[in-house]
């Protein structure tokens, strides 16, 4: 059985909207890959393809949605618009990111490490999801999605998916730096570490920037997946040859008047 956390279950979500982030649980993976890994060779090490398209079709028919718009992604700022289904064997676009207003198509970001990051309209008019690794968060990948939503950030509620908690994200001084060229307040998000490392929160540093771009309803945040091995894939504390679990939001059909 296919093991998901519902951000609904964290406070109201808007109507029409649902949102899902995977665990490891629940696929036929094996190895380091064990067991819902929903990346492809390419994305996470040397997994069976074939494992894997049975792990996507899986959570497909899971979520009963038409379609899941995968990307490949490039921890850049990038923002892929969901204008049409996607093609069964279309390259998947590249990108960190990605919105749309289509119903029954989940819009899909994989993390091992990283933050995901759902964003929807109180109207339920368009969902959004984005890969938040630090490079794209400090970057503007979460300003760009909530530009590419096209609607008012502060009709916008967003959920924080599970990442890499500040106990086990030690970073070098060249972090914390970029984050704080932007914005000086950045430095609450970091405590010092060993020698010249710093411990960064990923939440909160998300948080800052939603808030800057006019985002004030936000939830989640806090689910470390370091410290998870049986239930989280976690780059950093499996060296790297490990799987992907998935954050997607969708918009379901609305019922004919």
């Amino acid at each position: 059985m296919i093991d998901v956390l519902d951000p609904a279950a964290e406070g109201p979500w808007p109507e029409g909207v649902c949102g899902r982030a995977t665990t490891r649980q629940g696929g036929v993976s094996t190895g380091p890959f064990a067991s819902l890994n929903l990346a492809t060779s390419g994305e996470a090490g040397d997994d069976d393809p074939a494992t894997v398209a049975e792990n996507r079709a899986r959570l497909t028919r899971a979520l009963g949605v038409d379609a899941v718009c995968w990307l490949r992604q490039v921890h850049g700022t990038a923002v892929h618009v969901v204008a049409s289904p996607p093609e069964p064997d279309a390259p998947a676009p590249v990108a960190d990111a990605a919105v749309t207003r289509l119903a029954g198509v989940a819009v899909a970001v994989l993390t091992a490490d990283c933050l995901p990051v759902l964003l929807a309209a109180e109207d339920g008019s368009v969902v959004g999801a984005t890969h938040a690794g630090w490079r794209g968060l400090a970057a503007g990948v979460l300003e760009a999605t909530v530009t590419a939503m096209a609607v008012p950030p502060g009709t916008l509620r967003a959920w924080l998916g599970p990442a890499i908690g500040p106990e086990a994200f030690e970073v070098g001084p060249e972090v914390r730096a970029a984050f704080l060229a932007a914005d000086p307040a950045a430095a609450c998000a970091f405590r010092p570490g060993r020698g010249d490392r710093w411990h960064g929160d990923l939440w909160a540093l998300a948080r800052q920037r939603l808030a800057a771009a006019g985002v004030r309803a936000v939830a989640g945040g806090g689910i470390c997946v370091h410290g998870a091995p049986e239930r989280f894939y976690s780059f950093r504390r499996d060296g790297g040859r490990t799987g992907r679990q998935a954050t997607l939001a969708w918009l379901s059909p609305r019922p004919r008047s």
